[in-house]
């Protein structure tokens, strides 16, 4: 008998939720993002969820070693500020100590928050004497006096009108339980509610059933031909030494669940990073092709901070901002795609009200 769910046969979807364990946190997580949404839905505010960061693939049940990928979140980080400034509430679906809005301008080891700051008494040279009371006190150096007023200030308002809700995740796992809780709940929010999809998502992970309880050890790896043999197994190489072999399955692919069922009204952004320019065009038009969704933002690991290519039904637009040359401040290029997302937004919202009219 074949088991259905929700009157479909029983998805890749339905079997990864149900082979793995929920966070532990979910049910506390979801009474605060009631709250949140609740709130926001009565002040009439549209909300957008921005995920951010790469997701963690464990190869250990009691995890010491997992496998990653480059992403800092400084693309959602920076994104969800435009956001704000747009009046939007955000929900900051991040991964764990990676960049976070307003923080992120200081935490870079480039732009390390302390170079900003002084001790009254002790100033270099080339610098102006910051404002202060007398020996002891740490100061802000007076050159940047007015940068930091200005994110402190509207790291302020976020906090204080609750603008912004961080939740963190570590494994794509914990990413993918909280994503379908975040979808569910603004289901309330109909055509107002806005997914930016900018975090880069594991495409393999190892399924609890073959993963190993304890640190994979590098001088007594298990047996590739024992039965009971867990995703790390080794095998000789030409020298006579040990290889570690990783079994690894493909996650299923969420967005089209996310597209159908979980925000069937809500406008949908994804992200497609690529390094070969020749694919890149192609693989964006696949995807909005296979998902259905509203937006593919296409952009190349060398030049992501400079360019990017909306695709949509649409067709095709090009956004670009000037390389900055030395010495200079680099245009942030979320600056000039967010703008246009909003922009997005509001058409889709207009024409699915007016649908609904007719």
């Amino acid at each position: 008998m074949t088991t259905v769910t929700d009157q479909h046969p029983k998805e890749d979807a339905d079997i990864y939720f149900e082979t793995h364990a929920a966070p532990t946190n979910l049910a506390l997580v979801a009474s605060a993002l009631n709250t949140f949404l609740t709130h926001h839905r009565v002040a009439g505010r549209r909300v957008v969820l921005v995920s951010s960061g790469g997701t963690m693939v464990p190869l250990e049940n009691q995890t010491v070693r997992f496998i990653d990928n480059f992403s800092a979140g400084t693309r959602g980080a920076t994104s969800a500020e435009y956001f704000l400034e747009m009046g939007y509430a955000v929900i900051f679906l991040h991964r764990q100590f990676s960049l976070l809005p307003y923080s992120r301008h200081y935490s870079h080891s480039t732009n390390c928050f302390l170079d900003f700051l002084s001790e009254w008494g002790r100033i270099g040279e080339d610098d102006d004497a910051p404002e202060g009371t007398g020996d002891g006190d740490v100061v802000v150096r007076r050159k940047y006096k007015a940068q930091m007023l200005d994110v402190l200030r509207k790291y302020r308002r976020a906090n204080e009108q609750k603008l912004l809700y961080l939740l963190p995740f570590t494994t794509v796992s914990s990413y993918l339980f909280y994503l379908r809780e975040v979808a569910t709940q603004m289901q309330i929010f109909g055509s107002e509610g806005l997914f930016y999809l900018a975090a880069a998502v594991s495409d393999f992970f190892v399924p609890p059933s073959r993963m190993a309880e304890h640190k994979i050890q590098s001088g007594d790896l298990p047996d590739p031909l024992a039965e009971d043999s867990t995703p790390a197994t080794t095998k000789s190489d030409s020298k006579g030494g040990r290889k570690l072999m990783i079994d690894l399955d493909p996650v299923p692919k969420f967005l089209k669940r996310l597209v159908e069922r979980w925000a069937p009204d809500g406008m949908i952004v994804s992200f497609k990073l690529e390094t070969d320019p020749s694919i890149l065009l192609q693989k964006c038009h696949m995807a909005l092709n296979r998902y259905q969704h509203n937006l593919v933002i296409g952009n190349l690991l060398a030049t992501r901070k400079y360019e990017v290519v909306f695709v949509s039904p649409d067709g095709e637009e090009w956004i670009r901002v000037p390389q900055a040359k030395d010495g200079e401040t680099q245009i942030e290029i979320e600056s000039e795609i967010v703008p246009k997302v909003v922009d997005m937004h509001e058409r889709i919202i207009k024409e699915k009200k007016a649908a609904k009219r007719a």
